[in-house]
């Protein structure tokens, strides 16, 4: 019975990586996939422009 307390953990975390993955995967694109890029670009630009 040890094996099960011994794989119950990583099984559990795997099933929830899983899900993670399928979230960030669904959620990428759609109607706001536009402002979120202009977004990460004007960050980007900003730490550019800040190390320089």
């Amino acid at each position: 019975m040890q094996y099960i307390e011994a794989l119950t953990p990583p099984v559990v975390m795997a099933i929830a990586f899983g899900f993670m993955i399928r979230t960030l995967f669904r959620n990428q694109g759609g109607a706001n996939a536009s402002k979120e890029d202009a977004a990460a670009e004007a960050m980007t630009t900003a730490q550019l422009g800040s190390q320089e």
